[in-house]
């Protein structure tokens, strides 16, 4: 496991669903795609799978990883209790550990006790989970603590987060605020995928890429094309001729440019086309662009002006262009799932006992998860004689079937000892069965026609199969 260290002594943790990964740690159901959150005391340590990339990471993975970070950021604390603590790789731990002596000192003349308190040993609890660091991870180190009100005032508990970034961070921040400072980690795991960007008219041209918010512009050509007044004493047909024959070279040397440019790039998502006039759908029809890039063109966009100004006026279109890609995505996905339904081959299924079934026979090829899902496995276990069942919740409603199990009695030994075992969340308990069967996890969003249709008519959870289920 990547930037795992160890030293967590005094482990506690309740988790889900766990797996003992040597004497101080287990790992918690907590998850996140490829990720897997640690539990300190009180507290919880995210361990990202630095070997995949952004631009590879599945919608299942992107859905766990932005959920638990949503998680963090919906945390609150009185006044300015919680501290956030970014540090980028290179830094001496030894470094970090004075400059946050120095903050503890300073926060000594706060004037609340209350407050002074609770930012000290938010502090000092930021400073012990330094001190199991030899050296800050290649990637960097962030760390949330704080006192978190558990059920209102007077019930707060420090909460400790050590979290290995996904990607290397680049600032140093310490701050101390009434929430956790997660915006800088939420910019990782924006989407990164590479887009091509490519402006023409007669005039020139430019290329560039988009990755994340990294814009780089890479070439530019210019045509050598005439403009469309003939010269002096030549015939207009002629010079017609001539121009034409000088837009098809310059239509080919972009082209080979941008095949230069693009082809080689291994997370190109696609391509997006734009430029003033008719020239940019000229070139697109032609057969300028390597098959490849043709297939990859999602946008062809007018903008006012070339070179850099017009590769600007793309980008600030891009957000909903790139939008749309997924969105054109779980379109496909959903409207697969409803063919098969529509034209009853047998090869899909929906709901969450029929869809766990084909999980189980190993029938799902690809299932269909809507992230509006709100539901809870919970295991309810009898302390007396050890029998389990299990039932489907809202999220909202949890707290009372907790509060409903006390004085209730056992369906086996009529004792009441039933208390809540478990509880997961219905769409990582439906994933975990579809990564045993190999099959394949989308989460689909609830901002398309399709997606709505998803959650609505077919409960939010569906699949496509590889061969009818059996009765």
């Amino acid at each position: 496991m990547p930037g795992l260290h160890p030293g967590g002594r005094g482990f506690k943790s309740r988790p889900v669903h766990k797996k003992s990964f040597g004497k101080h740690f287990e790992i918690c159901s907590f998850s996140c795609g490829n990720s897997y959150l640690f539990r300190y005391n009180v507290g919880l340590r995210l361990v990202w799978n630095t070997n995949l990339s952004t631009a590879k990471r599945t919608s299942l993975e992107k859905f766990r990883l932005k959920r638990s970070l949503d998680t963090l950021t919906r945390k609150e604390g009185r006044g300015t209790e919680l501290v956030s603590l970014y540090v980028p790789p290179g830094r001496q731990v030894s470094d970090v550990i004075a400059t946050l002596k120095q903050e503890r000192g300073t926060a000594s003349n706060i004037k609340s006790d209350a407050t002074r308190k609770n930012v000290q040993d938010a502090i000092t609890k930021v400073m012990q989970r330094l001190r199991l660091f030899r050296k800050i991870p290649k990637n960097g180190l962030v760390i949330f603590s704080g006192a978190i009100p558990q059920n209102g005032p007077g019930s707060e508990r420090v909460e400790t987060y050590v979290i290995d970034p996904p990607e290397p961070i680049n600032i140093w921040l310490y701050r101390c605020d009434n929430r956790f400072h997660t915006e800088h980690l939420l910019d990782l795991i924006k989407e990164k995928e590479t887009y091509g960007i490519l402006v023409i008219d007669a005039t020139a041209s430019a290329l560039a890429t988009l990755e994340g918010n990294r814009l780089q512009v890479v070439d530019e050509v210019t045509s050598g094309v005439a403009g469309k007044h003939r010269a002096g004493g030549q015939s207009a047909r002629r010079f017609e001729r001539l121009r034409e024959a000088q837009l098809i070279s310059y239509f080919k040397r972009v082209g080979d440019h941008a095949n230069k440019v693009f082809l080689p790039l291994p997370n190109l998502k696609g391509l997006i086309i734009g430029g003033p006039g008719f020239t940019k759908f000229e070139f697109e029809k032609g057969d300028f662009l390597n098959y490849t890039l043709k297939d990859k063109v999602i946008e062809t966009i007018d903008t006012a002006y070339v070179g850099e100004e017009g590769v600007q006026e793309i980008v600030d279109k891009a957000p909903e262009i790139l939008r749309k890609v997924r969105y054109v995505e779980e379109k496909r996905i959903v409207q697969e799932f409803l063919y098969e339904i529509g034209h009853d081959t047998g090869l899909a299924t929906y709901g969450e006992e029929e869809v766990k079934r084909g999980l189980k026979m190993g029938a799902v090829k690809t299932l269909l998860l809507s992230e509006d899902l709100d539901l809870v496995r919970v295991t309810v276990k009898c302390t007396s004689c050890g029998v389990q069942k299990q039932e489907t919740v809202k999220s909202q409603a949890l707290i009372g079937y907790k509060q409903s199990l006390v004085g209730k009695s056992c369906s086996e030994c009529k004792m009441s000892t039933l208390t809540l075992a478990e509880t997961k969340e219905i769409i990582e308990d439906l994933a975990e069965l579809a990564e045993q069967a190999r099959a394949e996890v989308e989460v689909i969003s609830g901002q398309t026609e399709e997606g709505q249709m998803l959650k609505k008519s077919f409960g939010g959870i569906a699949a496509v199969l590889r061969f009818k289920l059996q009765n």
